[in-house]
C-alpha cells in the first residue's frame, strides 16, 4: 500500500470516527437524541459501577498502563478510580453499643436541647480523636429523660469504649507558658556527657577508617545513625547553602576545598551530631538574589488592612519609585511600606532562591541589574512593589556523602515546655455562653458569662495577659485563641473570629456542654461480635442476590425483550443506588439492606405497569413507536402516585421512628427515587433505542403468543389477525 492511499484511508477512518462521536453528542435528529441519551446512560453506568466496585476499573487500568509502557514505550497514565469504602453499621461490622442517661435535673427546659447537642458533639470528637471513625451518636428523649445512644463500629472492647467516652466534657482556660524548662539532674547530666563522649569516640574511629582508604559506602551503610541515607551509602545528593545541611557546607568551605572523591580530614558538626563527609563534586544551579522592596497595598489585596483604593496605591507607588535611590531606599521603605515585617529593616528581603517569591515579583527582580530600582511598580496579589536589587550570586550545590553519629541534647531528657499552662478558670465557673451579633458589623460572636468566682479569676487572667492570647480548650483541644485587648472585670467576654452563624452556635454549644453540669451515666452496654456482623451481612447479600435473580428470570420469561430492557435498567438502578450510598455516605445496617431489597421489587413494579400498558396499546392496533409513547404516558400517573405515597411513608418513618427504622426508611426512599429514574428514563430510552432496530420489531418479542408478524414502524392502526 502506498503512503498516499494509507493517508487517504486514515482520513476516511477519522472522519467516520468523528462523525459517530458527533452523532452521539450533537444529534440533529430524534433518533440522534435517543442515541445521545443512551450514551449518557452508559457513562452513568460506568461511573456508578466504578464507584460501587472500583476494583474492576483499577485492575483494568493497571493492565493498560503496564501494556502501554512495555509495548509503546511510555505509560499512558490512565487514572485509577477513587476507592471509597461502604460505611457498615454496628450490626454488620460488629462493635460496641452503649446507652447513656443524661442528668438534666439542674438544666432549665429551654437549655436542654442545646446542652444535649453539645454533649453529643463532644463525644463524637472525643471518640474520633482516638481513631474510631464515623461513630454513631444519637440522642433520644423519653418523657423527661434524655438518652445518648453510642454505636462504635469496629470497637469490640467495651471497657476501652467506655474509657474513650469518659464521663463529662472538660473546658479549660489557659495562658501562654513562659517558664523555662527545668535543669537536668546530676544523673541526667552524667548520662548526657557519657553518651556524647562515646559518640565522639565512635566518630573519631570512623573518620580514621575512612581516611585510611576503607570503603566509605560500606562504612555508612553499617554505621551511620541517619536511617534515611543508610540504604544509599550515606548519599546526601546535591545540597545548597540554604538547605538542611548548610552548617556542614559552611564548615567545608571554611577550609581549603578538598578535591572530588576525597574525605574531609576532620569531623564536621551540626545540631544532629558528628559527620564524616566525603566531597563528591559541585555544580551551579541558577542564581539567587538579594533585594529590598517597598510594598503599597490597597483594600482588597491579600493580607492588607489599608483602606486606600487600588488607584491611590498605584499612584503612591509610582511616586516612590520616582523618588527612590540606593541611598534613600531604606528610609522610604521604613516610612511607607505596608510590609510591616520588613519595613523596620528598610524593606530588606535578604537572599532568596528561584521559586521563593511570587512569580511577578521574582521575574521583575531577575530582570534588574544589581543596584537597579524598578522604574514602574510591580503588581502582585499583595499590592504594588518598588524593588531594589542589591546583590546576586550563583547557586552552588555540593554533592556529599556522610556518616552521621548522633549526639544527645538536654531536650532528650527534658522535653520542650508546653506552649500553654493551666489557670484556675475552667468550665465550672462558666455560667453560660450565647450567640450574639456585633452592633456595627453584624458578625456572629460568642458571649461568655462567668459566675462570681469566675469573674475574679477572669479579671486576674486578663489583667496579666493584655496584648497576649488566652486559649480556650475543650477536651484538650484549643477551640479558640483570642487576644486580650484590655482587663475584663465584669465577668463577661466576647469571642470573635469571623464565625459563620452555624460555627458560632456550635462553639456556644461546646462551651455550654463543658460548663453546664450535664453528667452522663452508663445505662446499658452490649458487644456485637464481628462473626455475627459478617453472618448478617452475608445473609443480607444472599437474600438480595436471590431476589434479584428471581425478578430477572420472571421479567425475561414473561415480558421477553421489554423484560430484558428492564433487567438492564435494574442493573443500572443497583449500581446507581450503591454509588449514592458511598457518596452521601449512608451507614448500611440490616434494616437499610431490607430497604434496598424491597426497593428492588418496587423498581420492577414501575416497569411492569409500563409494559402492561404497552401490551394493551399494541393489542388495540397501535404501531410500536406509538404504543411505546402511549404506554409510558398512561403508566406515569400510576407510577408517580404510588411512589409519592411510599415517599411520604418513608419521611414519616424517618422523622418519627428509632434509628433502626430510620435506616430502612432512608434506603427505601433513595431506592424509590432512583427507581423512578430507571423506569421512566433508562427503560424508556433503551426501548426507544432497540425498537428502532429492524431485528427487534417482531411481535414475538413484545406480545408472546399472539401475532408473530412484523410490527410496523408507522402507518395507520391495524386490526388483529386470528
Amino acid at each position: 500500500m502506498s503512503m498516499k492511499s494509507f493517508l487517504k484511508g486514515s482520513r476516511r477512518t477519522l472522519r467516520g470516527f468523528w462523525g459517530v462521536l458527533l452523532s452521539l453528542l450533537l444529534p440533529a435528529t430524534p433518533r440522534g437524541r435517543i442515541r445521545r441519551a443512551a450514551f449518557l446512560i452508559v457513562l452513568l453506568l460506568v461511573f456508578s459501577s466504578a464507584l460501587s466496585y472500583p476494583k474492576w476499573w483499577n485492575s483494568s487500568v493497571d493492565r493498560i498502563n503496564s501494556w502501554s509502557e512495555g509495548t509503546l514505550g511510555f505509560n499512558l497514565q490512565v487514572p485509577r478510580f477513587w476507592e471509597k469504602p461502604f460505611m457498615l453499621g454496628l450490626d454488620l461490622q460488629g462493635g460496641t453499643h452503649l446507652v447513656y442517661v443524661a442528668d438534666m435535673s439542674n438544666i432549665s427546659a429551654s437549655e436542654q436541647d442545646a446542652s444535649i447537642a453539645g454533649v453529643r458533639d463532644v463525644i463524637e470528637r472525643r471518640v474520633n480523636s482516638f481513631g474510631v471513625s464515623e461513630p454513631l451518636v444519637q440522642t433520644n428523649k423519653s418523657g423527661d429523660e434524655w438518652r445518648l445512644i453510642v454505636d462504635l463500629a469496629g470497637v469490640s472492647d467495651i471497657s476501652e469504649a467506655i474509657r474513650l467516652i469518659g464521663e463529662t466534657p472538660i473546658l479549660e482556660f489557659k495562658e501562654q507558658n513562659d517558664e523555662p524548662p527545668r535543669a537536668l539532674t546530676a544523673e541526667e547530666q552524667a548520662d548526657l556527657e557519657a553518651n556524647n563522649a562515646a559518640a565522639k569516640s565512635k566518630a573519631d574511629d570512623l573518620l580514621a577508617q575512612a581516611l585510611s582508604g576503607s570503603d566509605f559506602v560500606a562504612l555508612a551503610t553499617e554505621n551511620s545513625d541517619d536511617l534515611s541515607t543508610r540504604g544509599t551509602g550515606g548519599d546526601l545528593d546535591f545540597q545548597s547553602k540554604s538547605g538542611p545541611y548548610s552548617e556542614l557546607i559552611d564548615q567545608l568551605l571554611s577550609d581549603d576545598m578538598v578535591s572530588e572523591g576525597q574525605v574531609v580530614p576532620r569531623l564536621l558538626e551540626d545540631y544532629r551530631g558528628y559527620h564524616i563527609v566525603r566531597f563528591e563534586g559541585q555544580r551551579e544551579s541558577g542564581q539567587e538574589m538579594k533585594a529590598s522592596h517597598i510594598l503599597i497595598c490597597y483594600a482588597g489585596a491579600a493580607r492588607c488592612e489599608s483602606e486606600r483604593s487600588k488607584d491611590e496605591a498605584l499612584s503612591l507607588a509610582r511616586e516612590l519609585a520616582g523618588q527612590a535611590t540606593p541611598d534613600n531606599f531604606a528610609q522610604l521603605a521604613q516610612d511607607n511600606s505596608s510590609d510591616v515585617g520588613t519595613a523596620e529593616n528598610g524593606g530588606d528581603l535578604d537572599w532568596f532562591q528561584p521559586g521563593t517569591m511570587v512569580k511577578p515579583f521574582e521575574d521583575a527582580t531577575q530582570a534588574l541589574a544589581v543596584g537597579e530600582i524598578t522604574a514602574e511598580p510591580v503588581e502582585t496579589d499583595f499590592g504594588f512593589h518598588v524593588i531594589y536589587k542589591t546583590d546576586a550570586r550563583p547557586i552552588v550545590e555540593y554533592h556529599l556523602r556522610h556518616i552521621q553519629v548522633n549526639e544527645k541534647t538536654a531536650a532528650d531528657y527534658v522535653p520542650p515546655a508546653d506552649q500553654w499552662k493551666n489557670t484556675q478558670l475552667s468550665g465550672k465557673q462558666l455560667k453560660r455562653s450565647v450567640v450574639q451579633f456585633h452592633p456595627q458589623t453584624n458578625e456572629p460572636q460568642v458571649a461568655l458569662e462567668f459566675d462570681p468566682e469566675g469573674k475574679d479569676l477572669f479579671a486576674d487572667i486578663t489583667g496579666r495577659n493584655v496584648g497576649r492570647p488566652v486559649a480556650i480548650f475543650l477536651d484538650g483541644e484549643a477551640i479558640s485563641v483570642p487576644t486580650v485587648n484590655q482587663v475584663i472585670s465584669g465577668g463577661e467576654a466576647v469571642i470573635s473570629g469571623n464565625f459563620s452563624i452555624q460555627e458560632a452556635k456550635l462553639l456556644a454549644q461546646r462551651l455550654n456542654a463543658g460548663a453546664l453540669p450535664v453528667p452522663i451515666h452508663l445505662e446499658t452496654q452490649q458487644s456485637v461480635g464481628a462473626t455475627l456482623g459478617n453472618d448478617s451481612l452475608y445473609s443480607s447479600l444472599r437474600a438480595g442476590l436471590i431476589g434479584f435473580l428471581i425478578v430477572v428470570l420472571f421479567m425475561l420469561l414473561y415480558y421477553r425483550l421489554p423484560g430484558l430492557v428492564a433487567v438492564v435498567a435494574l442493573g443500572i438502578y443497583t449500581a446507581v443506588n450503591l454509588a449514592i450510598y458511598k457518596l452521601i455516605p449512608v451507614t448500611l445496617t440490616l434494616s437499610g439492606f431490607a430497604g434496598l431489597i424491597l426497593s428492588l421489587g418496587m423498581a420492577v413494579d414501575a416497569n411492569i405497569l409500563i409494559f402492561e400498558r404497552l401490551k394493551e396499546e399494541l393489542q388495540r392496533g397501535r404501531t410500536l413507536q406509538s404504543a411505546l409513547e402511549e404506554g409510558f404516558r398512561r403508566a406515569w400517573p400510576s407510577i408517580r402516585d404510588s411512589n409519592l405515597t411510599t415517599l411520604i411513608s418513608c419521611c414519616i418513618l424517618f422523622y418519627t421512628s428509632s434509628s433502626l427504622i430510620k435506616g430502612f426508611a432512608f434506603t427505601l426512599g433513595i431506592g424509590v427515587l432512583v427507581s423512578m429514574f430507571s423506569a421512566i428514563t433508562v427503560s424508556r430510552t433503551l426501548l426507544r433505542l432497540v425498537s428502532g432496530w429492524r431485528p427487534f420489531r417482531s411481535e414475538l418479542l413484545y406480545l408472546p403468543g399472539l401475532n408473530r408478524g412484523k410490527l410496523r414502524e408507522d402507518g395507520p392502526n391495524r386490526t388483529e389477525t386470528k
